[in-house]
């Protein structure tokens, strides 16, 4: 099957978490044998129209992502030329996703729309004629769905899935050091790290030992924070940390603690659980952590310190794993399927199998 994708930004122009979504859906596409077309302002330095890497093949429509209105302009033409059997399309920049919208009626091709959220969704007029885009509309969670929803689009063409993960790479990974609590998010503003210290801080007269991953701006003022808590000597802020090393990790904490302010997908998390972790999540409204909680024996919905350090005291009555096949669902297979049963549906609409 011949994808298009669509999006003027590329994760080799800015690494946001709806770039990496994106590059993340083309690379499981073209692992899965499928020929994967980028349609986007160019980030190679030479001045050939089209780049072939890494089996997939990227095509210059713009040489600057800000040129959105010759972005908008070429890419109906461009697209439709290269024949795709699908279209699928970034609705970060609603605009973008309009051109593709006209693309495909050259193309005679059916559009989907990638709606990831990490960046405000915005309520002008734009976004709203977007939303009418699209035979189906793709989210990565149930938060991000919603919004879509109240701001136009059709709740029978929306649907959710969501950042893929890797099994075999978490069983070819070796557990770490054992711990009951792990943290892992970049320290910013919104990690919201300190309901974790602070519900640990609760907890200072048990024994636990508790891993922080991540570095950000806010890192010194968290470790001045367990320090004035008085339980630093029993958390490790490790820093960034590789793949392997956060699974590693998180194969051997047993509790994965999530209570960031703001995540349309809990990535970070999902590996976390998969590899074992029972997990426990502060809600916020902004965040999208709880879905992957609810309904789960080894998962908690908290929403207060006090109720986080019961939590993880609950949690310490449930066995330790360094692996949970129930999260089979969001492995990197399962999720190209879940998009190949997309793309196959409405080929079959459109007559086109």
């Amino acid at each position: 099957m011949r994808v298009a994708f669509v999006s003027s930004e590329t994760v080799h122009h800015r690494d946001t978490e709806t770039n990496r979504r994106l590059q993340t859906i083309l690379e499981v596409l073209r692992d899965h044998g499928h020929d994967v077309h980028l349609f986007c302002a160019r980030f190679w330095e030479d001045d050939s129209p089209v780049l072939e890497r890494d089996d997939v093949t990227y095509h210059a429509v713009t040489d600057d992502p800000a040129a959105r209105r010759s972005f908008c302009l070429r890419v109906p033409f461009d697209m439709a030329a290269a024949g795709p059997d699908i279209v699928h399309a970034s609705a970060r920049q609603p605009t973008v996703l309009l051109a593709a919208g006209w693309g495909v009626r050259f193309a005679r091709a059916p559009l989907v729309a990638e709606w990831y959220g990490d960046e405000d969704i915005g309520d002008d007029r734009w976004t709203r004629l977007a939303t009418g885009r699209g035979d189906r509309i793709v989210t990565p969670s149930e938060l991000v769905a919603t919004r879509v929803r109240e701001r136009g689009a059709d709740g029978d063409l929306v649907t959710t899935i969501p950042n893929p993960i890797d099994f075999d790479r978490i069983r070819s990974v070796t557990p770490g050091d054992r711990v009951d609590v792990v943290y892992s998010r970049r320290l910013d503003e919104g990690a919201n790290l300190e309901s974790l210290l602070l519900a640990l801080a609760e907890l200072r007269d048990r024994d636990w030992r508790t891993t922080v991953v991540g570095d950000g701006p806010e890192r010194a003022a968290y470790e001045r924070l367990a320090s004035d808590l008085r339980i630093e000597d029993r958390i490790t802020f490790v820093g960034e940390r590789s793949l392997e090393e956060r699974i590693a990790a998180y194969r051997g904490a047993h509790v994965f603690a999530q209570t960031a302010e703001r995540c349309v997908f809990p990535t970070e998390m999902c590996w976390g659980l998969a590899a074992g972790c029972v997990g426990i999540v502060e809600y916020h409204a902004d965040s999208s952590a709880h879905e992957l909680v609810e309904g789960r024996e080894r998962g908690f919905r908290t929403t207060s310190e006090e109720e986080l350090a019961d939590a993880i005291l609950e949690a310490g009555d449930l066995e330790y794993r360094d692996v949970d096949d129930r999260f089979a669902d969001y492995d990197r297979s399962a999720v190209a399927e879940r998009y190949l049963e997309q793309y196959r549906t409405l080929q079959e609409e459109y007559g086109l199998l």
